[in-house]
This record gives structure tokens, sequence and C-alpha cells, in this order.
């Protein structure tokens, strides 16, 4: 499964990359978190739970951020098991001055397995759509807009 899109923010490229490595926001931010984190320089642990159809349940997962470069881009790599099964993968993440903002550019890859990946593509991929778009709104938010 893969996933493109790109988001404006109106705050700075700095603002937004502080705020995409802070456990505390990231935690505000994802739907289902219930506990982030941090366990090391840019390691976290995440628990989340998750109510939408055969993905329901609960996880306990593992984030990393890799090839930082402030306030450009990073590598962000998660994996996560729950009773659904399992969920692995990367996203990178890149930000561009726009305007008196930025933009966020983000693509993304995931695989998952057990009884997650018998409840077909389609519906993960819109599950993970949703749960990256709704990520961003948020983020906005707690930027300020």
């Amino acid at each position: 499964m893969k996933l493109a899109a790109t988001y404006a923010f109106k705050a700075p490229g700095e603002k937004v990359f502080a705020a995409l490595v802070d456990p505390a926001i990231l935690q505000k931010c994802i739907d289902g978190c219930e506990k982030m984190e941090k366990t090391g320089e840019g390691s976290y642990d995440a628990h989340l739970k998750i109510g939408v159809a055969g993905i329901k349940g609960s996880y306990v997962g593992k984030v990393r951020i890799e090839e930082k470069k402030p306030p450009e881009s990073f590598m962000l790599l998660v994996e996560g098991k729950g009773s659904p099964g399992w969920v692995k993968g990367k996203a990178r993440v890149q930000i561009l001055p726009k305007g008196e903002g930025c933009e966020l550019q983000c693509e993304s890859e995931g695989q998952v397995g057990g009884l997650i990946a018998q409840v077909g593509s389609r519906l993960v991929e819109a599950v993970a759509k949703k749960m990256q778009d709704e990520f961003f709104r948020k983020l906005g938010q707690q930027l300020g807009g």
C-alpha cells in the first residue's frame, strides 16, 4: 500500500518540523493514541486504540525518526502489533517553504499482516488515508491554523 499527499500550513517549516518530532504533539494528533513516550533520540513507543472495522483493536508499536535534516525532511519508520495483526511502514516527509508558511509532502508505504490483511486492501488503504488526513488536520490546529 502506498500513499502520497501534500498539506499546507500557515506556520513556518521550522515550527512544523519541531511539532512532528514532539511526542506530546504527536499524541494529540494521532487518532486513538493513548500514550506516546520518547525512548531515545528519535525513538518512541506508542499505544493506540483503533475502532474501525477489521482494523479495530489495541496496538503497541515503535516509531523511529531517521535521516533528520531540520527543518527540511526526515524518514519516519513505524511498526506495530495488536490482536488484529501487524503493520509496518515508512514515510518520507519533506517540508518546503511556501509564502508565509510551508507545504508538507508525505510519501508513505506500508504492509499489513494477520487479520488486517484479510480485511482487503481497499478498506485498509481508505482507513490509512483517513488517519493520515486527520493527523495533519489536527497538526494544523496544534500549530494555530
